[in-house]
């Protein structure tokens, strides 16, 4: 399978284009970007660039994400730099670059390094630059995408923790995500499960170890077990609730096309703990889980039923790998929302977390 690179690879290189034929005044057909993660230099090529003023350019690039099902393919990626006096890169989210439930452009941790590291090396001492980011069209990509369940609005994100795009969609994808779990079971007792790109920013946001983490995508169900085989003690997953909710109901491949009994689910666990039944009504009609949540937040039952839902997420999962693979693993869990901020996460989760942080 071919893998290709993420989106904030293609911005950073339209930026690249732009500032080089600015200063430069030549025809650019490719530009060579430093990935740092993982550490390679490869050639992006270029579609268009042009010099607008004598102190700007735009230049454009088009996603390839390789073998991968990623509705972003070919899309337009633009950049228009401008070069000013002073020091420091300025990076804007213009057209479809999605907005943060804080109004800040979906610029993540990744984007900004890349960008950041790779244009500083094109500025001399007496030069600032602002870079204007372009997606012709995220808004209606952004529209097929979950972008908004974690309060992004407005368009597309630039994510990721890498500059590789692996085909996830694939399912020899599965036989790598277990021979990366064999690997690093050799090496530490406890990991950190994260079902996307989401959970393994904010879980090296809350400063866990990125050696431990495995990114899982919709195959849960299949690595735990690849993790009781492997001996690992104890499992720490991480994810965002309207995904994870899935295994309180022993749904272990969480993609949609499988199986979705969300609302089913927050439903049984909003009555188990008591919830009233015109109110159970109305959070089992729910459009979606985000909006389950947000109605239990207005009886004040969320903290009550997402207790419930992680204590049987873990009692689920330790039972599940126990079934498959006769191993006893102790699993933790800890959930967060729309929003990354962290929802719940239980006993058994603060006491792994202490274990798989960075000191």
């Amino acid at each position: 399978m071919k893998s290709g690179y993420t989106l904030p690879v293609f911005a950073c290189a339209s930026a690249i284009a732009a500032v080089q034929h600015l200063k430069h005044q030549s025809a650019i057909s490719e530009v060579e970007v430093d990935l740092i993660n993982p550490v390679a230099q490869v050639k992006i090529p270029i579609e268009q660039v042009a010099k607008l003023t004598p102190h700007s350019a735009l230049a454009i690039t088009r996603s390839d994400p390789g073998d991968n099902l990623d509705l972003t393919r070919n899309t337009p990626i633009w950049a228009m730099v401008e070069l000013t006096q002073g020091q420091g890169i300025e990076i804007i989210g213009g057209e479809g670059i999605g907005q943060k439930a804080d109004q800040q452009a979906a610029i993540y941790a990744y984007a900004q390094q890349l960008i950041q590291t790779n244009l500083e090396r094109l500025l001399e001492p007496h030069e600032a630059l602002r870079i204007t980011l372009i997606l012709p069209e995220g808004r209606q990509l952004a529209k097929r995408t979950s972008n908004e369940a974690f309060g992004v609005v407005e368009g597309l994100s630039l994510l990721g923790t890498s500059g590789i795009a692996h085909p996830l969609s694939a399912p020899d994808q599965l036989e790598l995500f277990r021979a990366e779990l064999q690997e690093k079971a050799r090496r530490f007792d406890t990991l950190v499960f994260c079902i996307g790109e989401n959970g393994l920013d904010l879980a090296a946001k809350m400063g866990i170890e990125r050696d431990r983490t495995l990114k899982t995508a919709n195959w849960i169900g299949s690595l735990l077990v690849e993790a009781g085989m492997q001996r690992v003690k104890s499992i720490l997953l991480f994810g965002y609730h309207g995904k994870l909710i899935k295994l309180a109901g022993g749904i272990f491949h969480t993609h949609h096309h499988v199986a979705d009994a969300r609302q089913e689910i927050l439903t049984a666990h909003a009555a188990k703990v008591g919830v009233s039944t015109s109110d159970l009504q109305s959070i089992f009609t729910s459009s979606t889980a985000e909006d389950g949540l947000t109605y239990l937040r207005t009886l004040g039952k969320e903290i009550a039923v997402y207790d419930s839902i992680a204590a049987a997420i873990e009692t689920r999962a330790e039972e599940y790998i126990y079934t498959h693979s006769e191993a006893s693993v102790e699993i933790g869990v800890i959930l967060f929302d729309r929003s990354r901020q962290v929802l719940r996460q239980s006993r058994k989760a603060e006491k792994l977390l202490e274990s798989v942080r960075e000191l």
